[in-house]
């Protein structure tokens, strides 16, 4: 079967990849470089499985920057454009998937469109209105940066937003794909879909803002945080994952689903929702509050990136408590070795590790690595094992 995926960051990339195993794929982008690279079976993204792929499977992929090159004979048509919230409308801007849709249906009206970029809730339904055009649903997907494909590859489940034979087609198709057996499988209808994607990051930023404030409270109180989420997470109901504190949830789908999916509680009686995308604000400014009590002039920002095992730092909670340092006339200097420039919003950057620890009083750190253990006299982080 021939496959048409528009657009390669983590979610069109390891689609394309999973599909290519068994079908003849076409990514296509707008950017020449990401093109080439995955041409030569070099991937764009920090990601271990479609490196791996790359360099060992048979996969028939092939990118493309020519829309018609990649949409023409294509039976599915996989929309996994970005679509950023925009906090003047206090929605998504869903212009590129809008964009793919037109063209799709000007080049192959006989595609089936299916959607992976996160939409608002009911966005499929005026989309089908607006184009006159009833070959699309909404196919959500739950990936974490830096192991997309593996996601992929073992996924939770399977939701697609039809009840259509193409619905069961999508579905199949990345069922043989995975390795996983005994997947589960929902089929909705469109808004349905679109609000479990919604809702299930939503529920994790929650979680992520619970033990945020839970550390916030313990630290505020003199008690060990540790202890106490090792405590709470004995009771099988709740666990023991997902529960380390940090400098607030951050990335690219959290921060911006939480707030979509408040924008669509107008009119809808709630408190929760609010709740918890003011939470990250506060925990970003106690965060801060803590950092000034320790009186540093320069503080130094280790890495940008959220997590082990990714490049991106798109929303990453650090950089608002960096840029709220510097409004506190506090310094700041970032070592992120993935960043070329001199200067990343305003900020010095260093790429010598050892220039950069001598420069500063204090290093905020996401995560603690070998490369700065030695610096734990001046290290602070929220890593619940290891205490500043």
């Amino acid at each position: 079967m021939k496959i048409a995926v528009i657009g390669t960051g983590y979610v069109g990339l390891s689609l394309a990849t999973l599909l290519s195993q068994q079908n003849e794929v076409k990514a296509l982008d707008i950017i020449a470089e990401k093109v080439e690279k995955i041409n030569r079976k070099i991937s764009p993204i920090v990601d271990h499985d479609i490196t791996d792929f790359f360099e060992h499977k048979d996969l028939k992929l092939k990118a493309t920057l020519d829309p018609k090159e990649a949409i023409t004979a294509a039976s599915f048509v996989i929309i996994a454009t970005p679509t950023n919230y925009d906090p003047q409308t206090n929605h998504f801007d869903t212009s590129s998937v809008e964009a793919a849709i037109k063209e799709t249906i000007e080049i192959n009206p006989q595609a089936q469109i299916v959607i992976k970029s996160t939409i608002p809730v009911g966005f499929v339904d005026k989309a089908i209105r607006h184009f006159d055009f009833k070959k699309i649903f909404f196919s959500p997907e739950f990936l974490r940066e830096g192991k997309a494909l593996s996601d992929n590859l073992y996924p939770s489940r399977i939701i697609v937003g039809s009840q259509s034979k193409k619905a069961h087609q999508f579905a199949d198709l990345l069922k043989q794909a995975a390795i996983k057996e005994n997947i589960p499988i929902l089929f909705t209808n469109s808004e349905e879909a679109e609000a479990i994607k919604l809702f299930s990051n939503t529920y994790l930023a929650m979680r992520v803002a619970y033990f945020n404030e839970l550390d916030t409270y313990a630290v505020s109180n003199n008690l060990d945080t540790a202890k106490i989420i090792k405590g709470v997470g004995m009771d099988p109901r709740i666990g023991d994952f997902y529960n380390n504190p940090s400098f607030g949830y951050g990335g690219y789908c959290l921060p911006k689903d939480s707030k979509q999916l408040l924008a669509s509680y107008e009119g809808v009686p709630q408190e929760l929702m609010t709740a918890i995308v003011k939470s990250n604000d506060t925990r970003k400014r106690f965060i801060v509050k803590q950092i000034l009590a320790k009186k540093p002039k320069t503080v130094g920002i280790y890495k940008l990136a959220m997590k082990s095992g990714s490049d991106n730092f798109r929303q990453s909670s650090i950089i608002d408590v960096m840029n709220y340092l510097a409004e506190n006339n506090i310094e700041v200097i970032i070592y992120e070795p993935t960043l070329k420039t001199k200067l990343f919003q305003g900020k010095e950057v260093d790429n010598d590790l050892t220039d950069f620890k001598n420069k500063v009083d204090l290093i905020i750190a996401n995560r603690v690595t070998e490369e700065i253990k030695d610096s734990a006299d001046k290290l602070y982080t929220r890593d619940q094992w290891k205490r500043d």
